[in-house]
């Protein structure tokens, strides 16, 4: 037998006990005996050194063919096994009724911030307020030059803030949006935009570099500090179920004037104080105030016609006081064994 003859029978001959092979270790074991360092090609291959410089790279061809042809056809037989493996297991896995209840159910639930929020959410919108979304990451004029912080205002100084390498920013706080919701819908307007804030400040039971807030504007013809007081206390009674005590000290922030501090009784301590209040009975919840006209002159709105108040709400400080959470850092820990705790009530 010449040695074309022989290709042709070792092919032949492959394809015929390929084709009875069924799972991977009968493949790979025919792979070792045509292609192993003994094998039938690999021998073949050998061979050649015995042969003349025209038939060694005649015969080389058609056999170096003939070792990727059988290559090729393996690699696609063990797809084909493994395929057909899988399909078996699928086909013999135990039937179930994907409709039957768990064993074992776990209940999930919302983050804490999260129920806050949509409680706040529903409120205001029985109130007439439009509930927007904003971005993260925003301009330098939208957080400051937009709410009369120019460049170089000491205010700047109150917000450590992180800024990118492309000049924008992490929002310190949801005023950040005022501008844009102005100019979206004019006046007059009630929009509330609730968003995650960003300030690089250290960490302690009521302070986080990331916090949530809650930021409302409402602009009208005659609207007044005594609207301002009254939608804040509504609000706070219907989140809390109760009558809660609240205190107004003047605040200076350049959007705002007049500013002030709205400030709630400690729900943690009852007043008495503890660490989360620093001692003091009163948590910080909402700097507030009339909108500052150079502000709504520059969301596009004229001073002269209108006013407005304005108002950030911390969320994440008002999830604490509704939840008696101690610590603000508990809240972005990601730990299940707390968050697992709140349910929609």
């Amino acid at each position: 037998m010449n040695i074309s003859e022989t290709i042709q029978e070792l092919r032949q001959r492959f394809e015929a006990e390929l084709a009875s092979v069924e799972n991977r270790d009968a493949v790979e074991k025919l792979r070792v005996a045509y292609l192993g360092k003994r094998g039938e090609v690999t021998q073949l291959l050998a061979g050649l050194k015995s042969l003349s410089g025209e038939e060694k790279k005649e015969f080389g061809q058609k056999i170096n063919l003939l070792k990727r042809d059988v290559e090729g056809r393996i690699a696609e037989h063990i797809e084909a096994v493994k395929k057909a493996e899988e399909e078996r297991l699928i086909l013999g896995a135990e039937q179930y009724d994907v409709t039957l209840p768990s064993l074992h159910p776990h209940t999930g639930s919302y983050h804490p911030i999260t129920l806050v929020q949509r409680e706040l959410e529903e409120i205001f919108s029985s109130m007439g307020f439009t509930v927007e979304d904003f971005k993260e990451i925003v301009t330098d004029y939208e957080c400051f030059e937009a709410l009369n912080i120019p460049k170089h205002h000491p205010a700047r100084d109150m917000q450590d803030t992180y800024y990118l390498d492309n000049g924008q920013l992490l929002k310190t706080h949801t005023s950040a949006a005022q501008n844009s919701i102005m100019r979206k819908y004019g006046a007059p307007l009630r929009a509330i935009f609730p968003g995650r804030c960003f300030r690089n400040e250290s960490t302690d039971a009521s302070h986080e570099n990331t916090f949530f807030q809650m930021e409302g504007i409402m602009i009208d013809t005659d609207i007044s500090i005594s609207n301002l007081i009254y939608f804040m206390k509504t609000m706070l009674s219907k989140v809390f179920r109760q009558d809660v005590e609240v205190r107004l000290r003047p605040g200076f922030f350049p959007f705002v004037e007049p500013g002030f501090e709205l400030d709630i009784s400690c729900h943690i301590c009852g007043g008495k104080g503890c660490s989360t209040c620093h001692g003091s009975g009163w948590i910080e919840l909402c700097p507030c105030g009339m909108i500052h006209p150079s502000v709504l002159r520059a969301g596009g709105i004229d001073p002269e016609k209108y006013t407005g108040f304005a108002f950030g709400l911390g969320l994440t400080r008002l999830a604490m006081m509704r939840y008696g959470i101690k610590d603000i850092r508990d809240l972005n820990s990601g730990d299940l064994r707390v968050l697992s705790q709140f349910t929609h009530e």
